[in-house]
């Protein structure tokens, strides 16, 4: 697997900001998606969008779990669609709760190391699809999918034929730290905030008393905001006991499906002394770390340029699994 920036793409932010804005996500059509309301073990509901498309009945299903206030109308996952409906795979992309465009019920909404949530999410793609079941995380939620194959060890197999990572935190701490400095904070913690905050709010009218409004309206950055809601709302003790728990790199020893970690050295949210080493993971981790890329961008082909190198080279990986 080979990765070469474009000239005129020097630079992981310029790779990140263009990839996301500017550069051609599909060859066909834009996707259409169909969606499902699937109830969730504890009462509240997930939105699943499924890709239009006439594939066999046991065609291979990819499933896209999205990242930090992802979507299936983001850069990534209508790219991941379009080289599957090439490929004539099924795709399907599970909103994490509060991401679909209507706010979920429960208290809890979702975090990086949700491995509970990939849990039935993935078991319930299995029960009703006939052909094998391949899973993609991005970003978050490609850390909250490896957080779930080191939990599960062998048995991930029996649920899923093989997945990957793209562009995850599998070192929140370290992560965390990059995402709150300098041209990080300005610009990438500002445009988390501007929607994740606003959400937590209508958590808090939803359940009065879930946390200090006051406490989250100070937030300026992801340490602050995970301090306030995401820690405590869903059982971590603090920003740190979060970070620690949630992380997939110290369980990556245990995966025990066929899995690719793919991050680039120039990602502005990951530092590259953050990413995991070969005597770090299991022997069925694959390992991919080009110097280019940026965070989701690896930007391909003369101006403007298309996002479909790192969707095609995830694809690569799982046809030799399937």
């Amino acid at each position: 697997m080979n990765y070469s920036a474009p000239w005129w793409l020097p630079g992981g932010n310029l790779q990140t900001i263009w990839a996301a804005l500017r550069a051609q996500r599909f060859l066909g059509p834009k996707p259409v998606f169909r969606r499902e309301r699937w109830a969730s073990p504890d009462n509240d509901f997930v939105d699943v969008d499924f890709l239009e498309h006439a594939g066999t009945a046991d065609a291979p299903l990819l499933v896209v779990f999205h990242g930090l206030e992802g979507s299936s109308a983001s850069h990534y996952a209508e790219a991941l669609a379009d080289v599957a409906r090439l490929r004539g795979w099924d795709c399907a992309v599970p909103h994490f709760r509060g991401c679909s465009g209507e706010m979920n019920h429960a208290p809890r909404a979702y975090h990086s190391g949700d491995f509970e949530e990939i849990d039935w999410i993935l078991r319930r793609f299995k029960a009703q699809h006939r052909g094998p079941v391949l899973a993609v995380g991005v970003s978050l939620g490609g850390n909250a999918l490896m957080r779930w194959a080191g939990e599960m060890g062998a048995a991930a197999g029996a649920v899923v034929s093989a997945v990957a990572a793209v562009c995850s935190p599998l070192d929140l701490a370290a992560g965390g730290w990059a995402i709150g400095r300098g041209f990080n904070r300005q610009v990438y913690t500002r445009m988390f905030l501007r929607t994740m905050v606003p959400k937590a709010l209508q958590k808090l009218e939803q359940h009065p008393g879930l946390f200090s409004r006051d406490a989250l309206l100070a937030a300026r950055d992801l340490y602050t905001f995970d301090n306030v809601f995401t820690a405590p709302v869903h059982g971590f003790k603090n920003t740190e006991d979060y970070w620690s728990r949630a992380s997939a790199k110290p369980h990556l020893h245990k995966v025990g499906v066929p899995a690719l970690a793919l991050n680039a050295h120039n990602d502005p949210f990951i530092p590259a002394w953050s990413l995991p080493q070969a005597g770090e993971v299991s022997a069925s981790v694959t390992l991919w770390q080009p110097q280019q890329g940026g965070h989701v961008g690896f930007p391909s082909a003369p101006f403007p340029g298309h996002v479909r190198a790192m969707p095609e080279a995830v694809a690569n990986f799982f046809a030799t699994h399937l």
